[in-house]
């Protein structure tokens, strides 16, 4: 069993200068695949459990699909739940085998903010996990505009916290398309100045594989989240397969059909976060 908590994955990218995926989950078929290209790779892998999955599958049963893959797997796997916004949240992915909680106060003030998060992350620690934080606040792609993190206000959620690693808004978006838009680096350097906590990154699919790479080498963000690119793999395969044979009707064999291109979509992101050959 290669199950592992955010902390355990997260702490030698941050000594070796390289990345961890948190792959957004959806389904089976998706998170099959990333694990499949994790073995592939010999890589570390987060599967994350945000919002939208945990709306369409019940926590208990992400749980144990997420520990049976890690069971399964020769390399580390973290069970992570991501974007949730309470501590009973956190406490019931504890509760389902999740071996990392990300708690999200970001919309809240700052010192409700801390607390929320503090009071996650003792939950976390007591019960063997991790947990990860958000200061500032990452934006949508055609949605809520973002709120650049602070890095005196970082400092002191790091230092408050205790927490194992810090979401950053540094012009990343969630549910971007496309890489666009320039991150604010001196913004980031500012942060690295004030806190020795690994740093994550969500909306990782609006940075290129070129300038992920370069975060993952020569700063302190160990955590990059990918979802949409590989969401946009599934719908693309699943397209091609659909039109190859109009008549298909089988949905085991329709989905499986995806699970080969969506391995190599994610294959692709672990290499540009120099995490590959990592196990």
């Amino acid at each position: 069993m290669t199950l592992a908590t955010l902390a355990q994955v997260l702490q030698p990218a941050l000594r070796d200068g390289y990345a961890v995926p948190g792959l957004v989950c959806l389904g089976w078929e998706d998170m099959r695949a990333y694990v499949a290209a994790a073995e592939e790779e010999r890589a570390p892998v987060i599967l994350q459990a945000g919002p939208g999955c945990r709306a369409h599958t019940p926590l208990a049963i992400l749980g144990r699909m997420f520990r049976h893959l890690a069971e399964e797997a020769s390399v580390p796997v973290v069970a992570h739940l991501d974007h949730g916004f309470t501590l009973d949240e956190c406490r019931a992915a504890l509760d389902a085998g999740f071996t990392s909680v990300m708690v999200d106060g970001s919309k809240l003030p700052l010192q409700q903010n801390i607390d929320l998060t503090a009071d996650a992350a003792k939950l976390a620690h007591a019960a063997g996990a991790s947990c990860e934080g958000e200061i500032g606040y990452v934006g949508y792609a055609g949605g809520a505009a973002s709120r650049g993190t602070d890095p005196a206000d970082a400092a002191r959620f790091a230092e408050a916290t205790g927490i194992d690693a810090i979401a950053i808004s540094i012009g990343n978006l969630h549910l971007q398309l496309n890489p666009a838009g320039r991150l604010d680096l001196p913004r980031l350097r500012a942060i690295e100045a004030v806190t020795t906590a690994p740093l994550v990154i969500h909306g990782g699919s609006g940075i290129s594989p070129a300038e992920r790479a370069s975060l993952a080498a020569n700063s302190r963000i160990a955590k990059i989240n990918i979802g949409t690119e590989l969401r946009i793999a599934f719908g693309k395969a699943l397209r091609d397969d659909l039109a190859r044979d109009l008549d298909q009707f089988d949905r085991i064999a329709i989905l499986k059909a995806t699970e080969d291109p969506v391995t190599e979509a994610t294959r692709a992101v672990f290499r540009s976060l120099g995490s590959s050959g990592r196990v």
